[in-house]
């Protein structure tokens, strides 16, 4: 997954309506009427020509932020005509000198948030309380407090107002590359939320990032009910990612593969249900018995205590530290239309409609039929990670392995093989350079991740797992996704126009891109794939996991709109919903597939914990790499990629028009599935 980072204040506070008459601060909105066009007619009097359309937009988006405490109506009105620039040429100097400031600042604030909290997210030992209070402290959060009281916040919002998604869709297809870049700036200053609160929510999702990086499941002291051990004895895997990658992984053992799945889905069904004996998280003293429950210790049975409801106390309480956000974004008022139409720049509503249409397809159950058939038995609930449609699947893992870990023993020997895995998708070797020199490669604590720079002249951090072994086949095919978000984040930093251009419009996009790379990962291996059905393969492949991951990201939005009616909930009471959602969203639209009612296996995403309300963005992303793909089909690979995304933060839907001349839409998956079905 790509890591989150909210250095920006586009990132730290969402967005709220430049017309807002509303109370956001503890203080009421003290410009009315009257000042407003007080102060228009002053800007009017003393420059004129000046456009009017654009004058007010600025004086009133800068009305909509003023409070007591910045001064009264007539400090206002000075305000606005001391600083307003009416003059086109002198606007884009001012322009230019804040794209560079808020370079520096963003890009330094980022540079030490990696500083802050490497000893977490890092192998580099025991981490000490310390560690953890340097690690949770957020050195941007009160950076909006102090542009809005030097004013730099207002002087910003006066003349590069915001432009809700509605405009930048209406008005986006006619504007130049220049105007876009100043509407981005106007997404800077939107609202103004408490630097103690942005601090509070930081803490939170902090300690979130703490548990799950330590949430390991010691395979080696697993047993069936025989007493029999299935793994190796130095096996041990993060829960969700590693788990799910081990139950994939055995498809292709015909030996003893199905009882591994089966007792890797009773754990993830015990961490669901937490209880899990909180003993045997990531303590190798101990075996246990993951379908009884039995705990054993120097051969003696004890009584061991679940795991408390940590997983979903810790979700409370990212909800509460972002509710707490709330009134100060009255026009965005929950996480969810903040994640949804201010991050992703799509509604939630379209996104479930979107997932819906695609879920009700009836060629899911066809897909759904073929996988019975090619594993010669009925499906059971973890088949929705089935994994058999990849070449790689028919190949053992352990071959897979032995050539990850003689290429890779070490992050340096990564590192020193990225050009050539770039050259091999077709970049020259001195652009391959070029962008292997930007990014460096760390040794994870948790599943791995990428962080970009924010600056020309950082780099960014490739994190993923590595054993004294070398890089196993899993950490490999993790890496080679990061790997992809490191391309995206160095060529929409360095290569973009306009630094409020960097970026892409949102995760799902960056995520598109490193499925684009992972899909890759076996050619990057040397290793030919001649599967003669390797299209259709793929197709069916790529529905299989848009079913699946559409599922998980429905169960976390409708837990989080029950949040929203039920914010007094007990971690209890939310674990109870969260399961009852997912056997809902189940039964709705995987057991007419599956054939089996009441899974809760949906729930099993460490999203949901460390990145809350990170899911849909795979789904989304899932689409938009299918349509890339496709229209990928015969371009040169490498020209192309650098062309889409040099596009940099466009809305998602003008960006994808620029990229391949269409909408999001799962449609062209429905048309290929359609294809390979018949």
């Amino acid at each position: 997954m790509k890591k989150l980072i909210f250095l920006l204040l586009a990132f730290l506070a969402a967005c709220t309506s430049t017309e807002t008459k509303k109370a956001t601060s503890g203080s009421a909105v003290i410009i009315n009427e009257t000042v407003v066009a007080s102060a228009m007619e002053r800007i009017k009097t003393s420059q004129p020509g000046v456009d009017q359309t654009l004058l007010e937009k600025g004086i009133r988006h800068a009305a909509s932020l003023w409070r007591e405490e910045d001064g009264n109506p007539s400090d206002f009105i000075e305000f606005v005509k001391a600083n307003y620039i009416s003059d086109p040429v002198r606007r884009k100097e001012i322009f230019t000198k804040i794209s560079n400031y808020m370079e520096s600042v963003n890009g330094h604030f980022n540079d030490i948030t990696l500083d802050l909290k490497k000893n977490l997210d890092e192998a580099a030992g025991e981490i000490d309380q310390i560690d953890q209070m340097y690690g949770n402290y957020s050195v941007g959060s009160h950076l909006s407090d102090d542009f809005f009281s030097n004013k730099i916040a207002f002087a910003i919002a006066l003349n590069f107002p915001y432009y809700p998604l509605a405009e930048k869709e209406k008005l986006g297809p006619g504007w130049s590359r220049e105007e876009w870049a100043m509407a981005r700036l106007g997404d800077l200053f939107v609202s103004r939320v408490p630097a103690n609160l942005n601090q509070a929510l930081n803490t939170a999702l902090g300690n979130c990032d703490m548990y799950i990086a330590e949430y390991n499941i010691c395979m080696g002291k697993l047993r069936n009910e025989e007493g029999k051990q299935l793994f190796p004895d130095d096996m041990v895997l993060l829960s969700h990612w590693n788990l799910r990658d081990e139950l994939k992984a055995n498809y292709a053992n015909k030996e003893n593969g199905i009882e591994k799945q089966e007792m890797i889905a009773k754990v993830m069904e015990r961490i669901i249900n937490q209880d899990i004996p909180e003993v045997v998280i990531n303590d190798p003293d101990y075996e246990w018995y993951p379908f009884s429950n039995k705990v054993m210790q120097n051969g003696k049975a004890i009584e061991a205590a679940r795991e408390p409801d940590t997983r979903y106390d810790l979700i409370v309480k990212t909800f509460r530290a972002m509710k707490d956000i709330d009134p100060y974004n009255p026009e965005m008022n929950t996480a969810m239309m903040r994640k949804f139409s201010w991050e992703m720049e799509i509604s939630q509503e379209e996104i479930a409609a979107l997932f819906d249409s695609y879920l009700r397809s009836p060629q899911l159950k066809e897909v759904g039929k073929i996988i019975s058939q090619r594993l010669g038995r009925e499906l059971k609930p973890f088949d929705i990670w089935y994994d058999g449609f990849k070449t790689r699947s028919t190949i053992p893992e352990e071959l897979l392995t032995s050539k990850t870990q003689a290429l890779y023993p070490d992050p340096a020997a990564f590192r020193a093989g990225m050009p050539d895995l770039l050259v091999k998708m077709g970049w020259d070797r001195t652009r391959a350079e070029y962008l292997a020199d930007k990014i460096v490669v760390d040794p994870a604590r948790g599943s791995g991740h990428a962080w970009g720079a924010l600056r020309k002249g950082s780099v960014s951090h490739l994190r993923t797992r590595i054993s004294d072994k070398g890089m196993d086949y899993k950490g490999y095919n993790i890496a080679v996704h990061e790997f992809g978000h490191n391309v995206e984040q160095t060529i929409t930093l360095y290569d973009v126009d306009n630094y409020m251009m960097t970026g892409v419009p949102n995760t799902a996009v960056t995520e598109a891109m490193a499925y684009v790379f992972q899909n890759r990962d076996l050619a990057l291996l040397g290793m030919k794939d001649q599967a003669p059905d390797k299209e259709k393969m793929e197709i069916l492949d790529v529905a299989w996991q848009m079913m699946e991951i559409m599922g998980v990201g429905l169960v976390e939005m409708k837990s989080w709109d029950w949040l929203y009616e039920n914010p007094d909930a007990t971690p209890a009471m939310y674990k109870e919903t969260v399961i009852r959602n997912a056997v809902d969203i189940w039964n709705k639209y995987f057991a007419p597939v599956i054939g089996i009612n009441d899974s809760p296996l949906l729930a099993i995403y460490s999203h949901m914990v460390n990145s809350p309300l990170y899911l849909p963005n795979y789904s989304y992303g899932h689409v938009i790499h299918f349509q890339l793909e496709e229209y990928l089909k015969g371009k040169d690979l490498a020209r192309e990629l650098d062309r889409i995304f040099k596009q940099g933060r466009m809305t998602p839907q003008q960006w994808m028009m620029g990229a391949v001349g269409q909408k999001i839409s799962t449609q062209p998956v429905i048309n290929a599935l359609d294809r390979v079905l018949q």
